[in-house]
């Protein structure tokens, strides 16, 4: 058991296929939450895993109830053939404003999502265990997902975000924190492009896009020409949109659907 504790809502008081789940965290050394939801299209089969990353002031929710993830989901599976995926979508662990899912002094929210997220996942639904693992994010959501998956290459089959901040210091224009009080443990750097650039020879499939109008867009033009020169590959697109849900809800389909293209 990898968890003292861990809560499971009931099936029949959530909406169908979602289940909420709070467990102990050794990483953090507190409870956290985790939203799942498992496609009613999902057969007996190996179930891959994507685990979707919120941006700053979210939580485990962001993803269901801003953002429609569910339902984006089970359209593609209907009119695409998309193959069934659980979707785990856990809080950052809840610091401040955003946690940037990076190892801080007093708790490693790095650790929670590439290790305990996935372990809460298999405890729910066994199937995923033996599936291939995905990771994808918004906004810092995107800066953990591109980040943690650079570091990690060998525990996620490809790696997507939409509207990413780049590199921790980004997030200044977004949290109330300062950047002294982030009291970060990280070996690693914080910057996306040197994480990716270090394990170059082993990542994942990658992609990431951003709405022309959004206020990041900057941060990954910069980082789409920095993986062009050090001959990273990558997708990279832009389409119209800002920083907002309604952009995240359109575009996840193409992370969806990116992650399914390596499944073939």
């Amino acid at each position: 058991m990898p968890f003292r504790t861990i809560e499971i809502s009931q099936p029949e008081f959530a909406p169908a296929g979602v289940s909420f789940v709070t467990v102990k965290s050794a990483a953090l050394k507190r409870r956290a939450d985790i939203s799942l939801y498992v496609p009613p299209a999902a057969s007996a089969g190996p179930l891959p895993l994507v685990i979707l990353l919120h941006g700053v002031y979210g939580s485990h929710w962001a993803w269901l109830f801003k953002g429609g993830a569910h339902r984006v989901l089970d359209r593609l599976i209907a009119e695409e053939k998309l193959p069934p995926m659980m979707l785990a979508m856990p809080s950052d662990g809840l610091w401040g404003d955003g946690s940037g899912y990076a190892s801080h002094a007093d708790a490693d929210y790095q650790r929670w999502i590439v290790e305990e997220v996935p372990a809460a996942a298999t405890l729910v639904d066994p199937r995923v265990a033996r599936a291939p693992r995905f990771i994808a994010g918004l906004s810092m959501g995107g800066y953990g997902a591109m980040r943690l998956g650079a570091l990690h290459p060998e525990k996620f089959a490809a790696i997507s975000a939409h509207s990413s901040c780049t590199d921790i210091a980004h997030m200044q224009g977004f949290v109330e924190e300062t950047a002294a009080q982030f009291v970060l443990a990280e070996k690693e750097p914080m910057s996306v492009f040197e994480c990716l650039k270090q394990n170059a020879t082993r990542l994942p499939p990658l992609r990431f896009d951003c709405g022309s109008d959004d206020i990041l867009i900057e941060h990954n033009r910069t980082l789409h020409h920095q993986l062009e020169e050090a001959g990273i590959p990558h997708v990279y697109e832009e389409f119209p949109g800002g920083h907002t849900w309604d952009y995240w809800n359109e575009h996840l389909a193409d992370t969806l659907r990116f992650f399914g293209k390596t499944l073939g």
